[in-house]
């Protein structure tokens, strides 16, 4: 079983460092700082851009719909929000009973202000936007219909507390989904995967951003967070039934889901 983001003691993974749990929220927020602006450049270039279509899969199987109250935790920049925005008018534009519905809410939440503020620049886009810690959300109590969050579980203090916020906002019936890099499903994809996380990804942070560090911390970030099993069981602990994974380009990235009852 892969080693737990969350510590038993009083202690935080950061990358491959343990550090005070109090210290990593914050520290997170300096990653971000850094790359906020240059965020969707990078994401192309680290992923050869195929997390293009690993969000397109995402919205595809949330299937936001008119008046659905739908939360993008790590929102970030909003890409992943503006395509659950696209789709649920796509929905009311094809239904007549849609029509009399209110539009899908769609709010971005990060806890990082500066991508926020780079998410906002692209344009609000009928967006809602929102700082806020995935383990003490500022929503109430079954609340919102859909609960997405893309890479932004692994950088989260206390992985269970995160889930357990995510189960408490949604309603009877809502629909969780995390996207996140995974455990690749051969050793071989493994060797490649390391060798491009390892060596090429701080260089092109470096040249892209001018700073190799918080691409350390992401690459790092991601060997330590549960392989695709030991997640679905975190996930089905704090509540969530029907909990199923799907590995993307041979497990380099996965998206788990499960619903509230």
């Amino acid at each position: 079983m892969a080693k737990t983001a969350e510590t038993q003691s009083n202690t935080a993974s950061f990358g491959f460092q343990d550090v005070p749990a109090h210290e990593k929220a914050t520290r997170v927020r300096g990653v971000f700082d850094a790359v906020a602006s240059r965020y969707d450049l990078m994401n192309d270039l680290m992923s050869a851009g195929m997390h293009r279509a690993w969000k397109d899969a995402v919205a595809a199987r949330l299937n936001p719909r008119p008046g659905e109250r739908i939360l993008d935790l790590a929102g970030g920049t909003g890409d992943l929000a503006r395509r659950f925005k696209a789709l649920a008018d796509a929905a009311g534009a094809r239904s007549q009973r849609s029509k009399a519905q209110k539009p899908a809410e769609i709010i971005v939440v990060d806890i990082n202000a500066e991508m926020i503020a780079a998410g906002r620049e692209r344009g609000l886009d009928g967006l809602g936007w929102a700082v806020g810690d995935a383990e003490a959300l500022p929503f109430a109590d079954n609340s919102a219909d859909g609960y997405v969050i893309s890479y932004g579980i692994r950088n989260v203090t206390n992985i269970p507390k995160a889930l357990r916020e995510a189960y408490r906002v949604l309603k009877p019936g809502g629909r969780f989904y995390c996207l996140e890099f995974s455990k690749p499903t051969t050793g071989a994809l493994e060797a490649l995967y390391d060798a491009w996380s390892f060596k090429a990804i701080p260089s092109i942070g470096k040249a892209v951003t001018g700073n190799a560090e918080p691409y350390h911390y992401l690459v790092e970030s991601i060997r330590r967070f549960p392989d695709q099993e030991s997640f679905a069981d975190m996930i089905s602990v704090v509540g969530f039934n029907r909990v199923t994974y799907t590995n993307f380009s041979g497990g380099i990235t996965a998206l788990h889901g499960g619903w509230k009852v």
